[in-house]
């Protein structure tokens, strides 16, 4: 299996959080995930903009680091994240239910977890850090296409030996409540006896 290219799109908050995402690009690729962030990959010189636009369009998926500031830039379209923003939902325009962009929340206090730009997509919780490895672990087998719990194969359909290769057509029940003879109804004794009824009447 070719290791995903994973592309980490995050602010820069704080020295501290920097650290995180270093720290956090650092463990998916001793899982084997081929991550990349302008800490290693953009160098003094490089044009920015086009650094990002290649980054996340030749991802296979792009990480969106969501943390408060970070969700306030997007909806703001501030700097380097409000320009990825416009990045982003060009190609969420486009696919609507593509699942390359992976929202991760942490320090985020804020109403809104995930930019609006993203829609309801599904975040992994960051959050807690004491709970890091285990929120890592689902990351990596997202990423590596491993789930924990996989959709098992379907079986067969253990009637299927029961079911008649012919079935009889099903016989109705006529007007009278009995079951129907196939005698048209407009021929039947019921409905001559019926006819004679009501025009004795008229």
């Amino acid at each position: 299996m070719t290791a995903p290219r994973v592309f980490i799109s995050y602010s820069h908050d704080s020295p501290e959080h920097k650290a995180w995402v270093l720290q956090l690009a650092t463990d998916l690729r001793a899982a084997g995930i081929d991550a990349s962030i302008d800490q290693w990959d953009l160098a003094p010189g490089h044009d920015v903009a086009a650094f990002m636009h290649d980054g996340i369009n030749h991802a296979d998926r792009v990480l969106l680091i969501c943390t408060e500031p970070y969700v306030r830039k997007a909806e703001s379209g501030q700097g380097g994240v409000g320009y990825e923003r416009l990045i982003v939902t060009a190609e969420v325009i486009a696919s609507i239910e593509t699942k390359k962009f992976v929202p991760i929340v942490r320090a985020n206090e804020g109403e809104n977890k995930v930019p609006k730009h993203l829609g309801p997509r599904l975040y992994i919780d960051f959050t807690n850090d004491r709970d890091y490895r285990q929120a890592l672990e689902h990351l990596c087998r997202e990423l590596l296409g491993a789930p924990a719990t996989p959709k098992p194969p379907l079986g067969e359909n253990p009637f299927s030996a029961l079911i008649p290769l012919t079935a009889e057509p099903p016989r109705h029940v006529g007007i009278t409540g009995a079951l129907d003879t196939g005698v048209p109804v407009l021929s039947s004794p019921w409905f001559e006896a019926e006819r004679k009824l009501a025009e004795s009447g008229m």
